[in-house]
């Protein structure tokens, strides 16, 4: 029985994650579950799964749940705060870390379950985009498992062979090891959102309603947004980078509107290996819960008879000038990928809340990388610092901007 720890657990991911778990109760327990503020959905899931413990990154809400709990009957433990976070993903009796808190928030939580040791299914692909070599020398250093969740990684690392998974998982790959191994090149595949055939003279006219709505995956308004500008493909770039220790001229990314192919690699003989799937996260989560088995879902398989077409295009850099920025900054380094990180971070939020236009954020983010990108990010504490400076300079972009 595995002990599993979800961190961000109301969310899309995490809410996959327990559909795993209530399938396969021989398999899996829950130590952990934990949250932000969402205390109505809290209450429930801890109704129903009894963790141990649970936290609330708010003191306030965290006391609200408690207060529920309690009038429930329920024995689950509530705690608060980052540092609760960070104790709860290195708590000596969990085997498994589900790092899916969306953004830099997740980042010190998921680093606490690697220098744990931990096994650790990544979903926050912020912990590589803002800290790649810092937190991959601390999965090689710690021992720690890491296994990605993204579809488009997970589908990456299920068309390695045997010995490169391994590799992955341990970070005991160097910068020639795919090569070694005859790859030529990583595909990842991007639906290309809400807005592949949009007039580009209609973006500054697209609503936050509009952005968050995906046409295949069922995601949270952030990703949601930064799949329509495909900034969520830019630092999917950026993560693939880290994991598999390709440089970013041997990464391609292919518009593929139906998400059927979730990624695919490409070989020196010219044969492409490709993972297929219906879009529903899963299949991913249970790959990797589960790993080297596999284990079933209630994902239905896919029915090729039904499938009328799979078409593919190049992204257009008017269209998508986020991943482009996500590109260049990958070369640049661990400091440019910081600040674009934080940057997309305040100007996603600014757009939700009405403050910034669709097309504003790609220039917010442009012009914050042109000014924090030349600062160096080596150690967590550089990282954790321009990442607080990037967002300062993001706000008084956006401020200037709006005024």
């Amino acid at each position: 029985m595995r002990q599993l720890v979800i961190l961000g657990a109301t969310g899309s991911i995490g809410q996959s994650t327990l559909k795993v778990v209530a399938e396969h109760p021989e398999r899996f327990a829950v130590l952990a579950l934990t949250a932000q503020r969402s205390v109505t959905a809290m209450l429930q899931l801890c109704l129903r799964f009894k963790p141990r413990y649970a936290v609330m990154s708010e003191q306030a809400a965290a006391t609200q749940l408690q207060h529920q709990l309690q009038a429930a009957g329920s024995q689950t433990t509530v705690l608060a705060g980052t540092q609760a976070l960070c104790d709860i993903a290195a708590h000596p009796d969990a085997d498994v870390v589900m790092a899916a808190i969306v953004g830099a928030a997740g980042l010190l939580p998921t680093l606490a379950a690697v220098k744990a040791a931990k096994t650790v299914l990544l979903a926050n692909k912020e912990a590589l985009v803002m800290a790649g070599a810092f937190f991959m020398q601390q999965v090689k250093s710690s021992g720690a498992r890491l296994l990605p969740i993204d579809s488009e990684h997970n589908a990456i690392f299920q068309c390695l062979p045997a010995s490169l998974q391994q590799a992955v998982c341990t970070h005991q790959l160097h910068a020639g090891s795919l090569q070694q191994q005859s790859i030529s090149k990583l595909l990842l595949t991007a639906s290309g959102g809400p807005f592949l055939q949009t007039s580009l003279h209609e973006f500054p006219q697209i609503t936050p309603a509009q952005a968050v709505a995906h046409p295949n995956w069922t995601m949270g308004q952030k990703i949601s947004v930064d799949s329509a500008t495909m900034m969520n493909k830019g630092l999917e770039l950026i993560e693939a980078h880290w994991l598999f220790q390709c440089p970013v001229e041997q990464i391609e990314v292919v518009i593929h509107p139906q998400s059927v192919i979730h990624s695919m690699v490409q070989y020196q003989d010219g044969s492409v290996i490709a993972q297929l799937g219906q879009p529903d996260m899963c299949t991913p989560i249970a790959y990797a819960m589960a790993y080297p088995e596999r284990i079933s879902t209630q994902v239905p398989a896919l029915d090729f008879s039904k499938l009328a077409d799979l078409s593919f295009s190049s992204a257009e850099p008017a269209r998508f000038p986020n991943l482009y920025l996500a590109i260049e900054a990958c070369r640049q380094g661990q400091a440019a990928t910081t600040a674009l990180n934080a940057a997309n971070e305040v100007s996603v939020a600014a757009f939700l809340a009405g403050l910034l236009r669709f097309d504003q954020i790609a220039m917010v983010n442009a012009e914050v990388l042109e000014q924090c990108a030349m600062d160096k990010a080596i150690e967590l504490e550089a990282i954790l610092a321009l990442d607080q400076q990037t967002r300062l300079v993001a706000e008084k972009i956006i401020a200037r901007r709006s005024s």
